[in-house]
Order: structure tokens, then C-alpha cells, then sequence
């Protein structure tokens, strides 16, 4: 049960051979692939995706680049797009203190009410955290209902630990693989019902794909460097990525 939990499938990248891209990660033993929604246009692809394979699911909402942006409008579509079935967590949300293409104030006020709005829906939440790291733990403690799912680690140990905490969970990507990953020790402190595996894909295609367009099925490749890193099997780990994406995203998943 090799599940991709972080891909950008709808990303233009994937607009020329996405039909391939699929079948390649089919055949390279993924059984699923959430599909993020990171902006309404974002979510709409997703939506459009998992309609049309029960191998794909979707999520939805605003990341902090477009924090900015948030209206009363856009709260009440996302309000109405988390009850849709095919929408298996909210996000990707978040603080994002290294670009800063929305004020903080902004991003903190966003992330707040999308915690809410999660938390209303009975979905899990899709973290996104740059250089934010004591924000973001501060945010998530004032929402202990919401479980939330740090997408591409790579913050430091007082966030990971103030995740694991709170019960939350720890999904790594491609760059664990990358020569400069310098924190082998997160990979092991994460429990093993709380660690996911993911791709990000179109970005940080794992080695040997490094420096191409990363896609769902190269999520083997960082299921390996995980697996090395936590002295498992790959399988095992797999089965228990596996076995904890159907736990936090729900039965849209295969058991």
C-alpha cells in the first residue's frame, strides 16, 4: 500500500502526459495519490482528478503565499468544498516566514480560520512551515481537534517535537535523499504509526531522479531512504506509511 500523500498533480508541469505519469505510478506499485488543492484553482484540478479515478482524492485550501488574498468569499467556498467527499483533508495551509509574499499578520489570521474550518469538517489539516517554525506549533496548539500532517519536513526539533506531542503526523519527502539532508535523526524520532511518505511532485524528485520533474511514481525512491535510515524493510515501511495515510486521510483510501 504505497500511497504518494503530497503530489501537485494538478500542477501545469502534468498538463502534457499526465495520462503517462499515472500509468507510471501505477505500475511502479502506488495504489494512491492525494492530490493537493493549494489554491481554489488548485482544488478545482484535484476535485476534477479524483473524480475521475477512485485512486486519487483531493484536498483544498490556501496556501500562505496567497494568504493575502482570503475573503469572506473564499472562506465559504472552502467551507463547502471540505464537505465534499473527495476533499480528504484541508490545506495546503500554513506559515511561510522565508518568501513572505503575504504579511505574517495575514498568514497567522488565514491559518487560524482554515484550522477552524478543518475542525468544522472533521478533516485532517495539511501543514505547510517555513522558517515559522514556533508560530506554527503555537497556531496548531490552539486547535487540539485538528490533526494536522507537516508536509515535507525539513523544520527544526522543537516543532517536531510539539507535533508528535499533539498526536500529529510527519510526512517526508524526496529531499531525505539529497546529499545536503542533514537530519537523519527526525527521520528516527518520528513513531512509526506517524510517519507518511510523499513526493511534492512536480518539485524535489528524489535521487536518481534529482533535477528532474519529480512525479507520483518516484515515491519508492523515498520510501527506501526512509526505510535505510529506521533500519526497516522496505515493505514494512511501506505497509505502515501505508497503513497510517488510511488512518489520517480516511476510507477514500484502499486498506
Amino acid at each position: 500500500m504505497l500511497i504518494d500523500t503530497h503530489c501537485h498533480l494538478g500542477a501545469e508541469q502534468f498538463a502534457a502526459d499526465l495520462d503517462e505519469v499515472l500509468g507510471r505510478a501505477w505500475a511502479a506499485g502506488v495504489a494512491h495519490v492525494v492530490v493537493v488543492g493549494e489554491s481554489r484553482a488548485a482544488a478545482a484540478r484535484a476535485l476534477a482528478l479524483a473524480g475521475r479515478d477512485n485512486r486519487l482524492s483531493a484536498t483544498a485550501g490556501i496556501h500562505p503565499h496567497d494568504a493575502a488574498g482570503w475573503d469572506r468569499e473564499t472562506e465559504t467556498w472552502l467551507a463547502l468544498v471540505l464537505a465534499d467527499p473527495r476533499v480528504v483533508a484541508a490545506g495546503e495551509m500554513g506559515l511561510d516566514y522565508h518568501y513572505d509574499h503575504s504579511p505574517r499578520d495575514a498568514q497567522q489570521a488565514v491559518f487560524e480560520r482554515q484550522l477552524e474550518l478543518a475542525a468544522a469538517a472533521g478533516k485532517p489539516a495539511v501543514i505547510h512551515a517555513r522558517e515559522a517554525d514556533d508560530d506554527v506549533a503555537a497556531i496548531l496548539g490552539h486547535h487540539p481537534s485538528v490533526t494536522a500532517i507537516l508536509h515535507s519536513f525539513s523544520s527544526g526539533p522543537r516543532l517536531l517535537r510539539a507535533a508528535l506531542d499533539a498526536g500529529h503526523y510527519v510526512s517526508f519527502s524526496g529531499m531525505v535523499t539529497f546529499r545536503n539532508w542533514q537530519d537523519d535523526t527526525a527521520v528516527r524520532l518520528v513513531p512509526a504509526d506517524r510517519l507518511l511518505v510523499e513526493t511534492d511532485a512536480p518539485y524535489l524528485a528524489p535521487v536518481p531522479h534529482r533535477g528532474r520533474r519529480n512525479e507520483p511514481g518516484y515515491v519508492r525512491e523515498t520510501a527506501r531512504r526512509l526505510a535505510a535510515v529506521r533500519e526497516v524493510t522496505p515493505d514494512r515501511l511501506i505497509a505502515e506509511t501505508g497503513a497510517n495515510a488510511r488512518r489520517v486521510f480516511g476510507p477514500r483510501l484502499p486498506d
